[in-house]
């Protein structure tokens, strides 16, 4: 029987998510059981994005358990356009049923740095050869940070991520990627995206519980180290700068990147530390494989936390999300929705389509109407999103994101724009019967 699985791929303007046009795209492909290549040719709409395209990929038992067969199959990706130079990605990951978006940053042609650049995609940390996670005292007491002392808002996403590509004390490259694009990177590198739901969030709040308390605590700027955690698996997560990201893992990610694993009485986020569950043994960490068959079950990602890091955790939010120029408002604005939320998402989305001429420019009225819905509808297609029309938690942080993507306006990001906190949870926490504890202060 033949599998298969989806890719598109999206090309922008060197680190911005300025879009390019009319790129050219090769996706290579070796054909199953044969020498012969699979090439199919694409070109980048005015959204930088190619059609859809289907590709070959292994039975979905392949990723179902532990197995010396590979989960999923690879492709290499060719994409040209005048005045860049030529980017190849070898080792895109396909799986069946699965849909996933290959992002491509081209850089200007530089005569000195070369007419082409190369990535090579790391294999998954599940059938990689990694080395294990050196335990770290979960218990430890740690101080905090004093900026947070000052400014009293706890617990906060950061804009960026500053990622160490190798061991912390080694020569290596720093990638510099947005909070949500980190998160993304990283579950598409640890897990498989052909699990479970329920599996898969579980897995994610753990990723940014780690990340946000690397953040939160400092632990490599404490060390003297100008960046915030590194891609060796000894020591933090595994990272493939560039690699291709599932669809259903963007989703999720995109619902819950502010939510994280805390115990009672402590500040920072759980350092929630985890291993595949098969080739090392954690007791009191999660277990990768072990998570896959409670979701299996049925557990709820809760659930399976509290199976892993025992019955005293909970999820808070965090309040702050930085380089956003406002806070979600709280509620889901929808047809009929009339106040300056509203207002800031036809200003967002008329700026972003000066880029994206794909949405439709709007009457910034503060009115949200058949147009507004229409716009927001685009926008969600473009960017991955549940194509609702309405603005809910995932989509208005997904349009702040890419607003500052393409303005990369300084001012988004200096003290002059104070992110105003509102007493809220979001709704999709509340879908899985998880308890939050929230401690918001309203800003005078």
């Amino acid at each position: 029987m033949l599998h298969k699985g989806m890719l598109k791929i999206q090309v922008f303007k060197g680190n911005s998510y300025i879009p390019v046009e009319g790129s050219k795209v090769s996706v290579i492909q070796e054909k199953e059981g044969s020498s012969r290549e699979i090439i199919q040719n694409l070109t980048t709409d005015s959204s930088g994005l190619t059609n859809e395209i289907e590709l070959e990929a292994p039975p979905i038992d392949n990723s179902m358990n532990p197995s010396d067969k590979s989960p999923y199959s690879l492709c290499n990706i060719i994409v040209d356009a005048p005045r860049y130079k030529r980017l190849i990605i070898n080792g895109c990951q396909i799986y069946p049923n699965i849909t996933s978006t290959q992002p491509c940053n081209l850089e200007p042609i530089n005569i000195r740095q070369g007419s082409e650049k190369v990535l090579n995609i790391s294999p998954n940390k599940l059938v990689g050869n990694y080395p294990p996670k050196i335990p770290e005292n979960l218990d430890l007491v740690l101080p905090t940070p004093p900026d947070l002392i000052l400014i009293g808002f706890g617990v906060v996403v950061p804009e960026l991520v500053v990622i160490h590509d190798g061991l912390p004390d080694s020569l290596a490259n720093d990638y510099t990627q947005t909070f949500k694009h980190y998160i993304k990177n990283v579950a598409s590198s640890e897990i498989y995206p052909t699990w479970s739901e329920s599996t898969i969030r579980a897995n994610i709040y753990a990723i940014v519980s780690f990340t946000l308390n690397r953040v939160f605590t400092e632990w490599y700027k404490a060390k003297g180290k100008n960046f915030h955690i590194t891609s060796s698996t000894a020591y933090d997560h595994a990272f493939s700068f560039g690699r291709n990201i599932f669809d259903n893992i963007s989703r999720i990610v995109d619902e819950i990147f502010t939510a994280y694993i805390k115990r009672p009485n402590k500040m920072h986020p759980l350092l929630a530390q985890y291993c595949d569950g098969i080739r090392v043994q954690c007791p009191g960490w999660l277990s990768q494989w072990g998570s896959k068959y409670l979701g299996d079950q049925g557990k709820t990602p809760f659930e399976i936390l509290r199976a892993f890091y025992g019955p005293n955790i909970t999820l808070d939010t965090a309040k702050i999300v930085k380089g956003i120029p406002t806070s979600y408002p709280g509620h889901t604005l929808t047809i009929g929705s009339k106040d300056g939320n509203v207002k800031f998402t036809q200003e967002f989305l008329n700026k972003i389509s000066e880029h994206y001429p794909a949405i439709p420019k709007l009457i910034v009225d503060g009115i949200y109407g058949h147009n507004t819905k229409k716009a927001v509808t685009t926008f969600q297609k473009i960017f991955k999103l549940p194509p609702t029309g309405d603005v809910d938690y995932a989509t208005w942080y997904e349009i702040s994101n890419i607003y500052v993507g393409v303005t990369k306006m300084a001012e988004l990001r200096s003290s002059n724009y104070r992110s105003i906190e509102r007493k809220f949870i979001p709704p999709v926490l509340n879908n899985y019967n998880i308890p939050i504890v929230t401690y918001f202060e309203e800003e005078e």
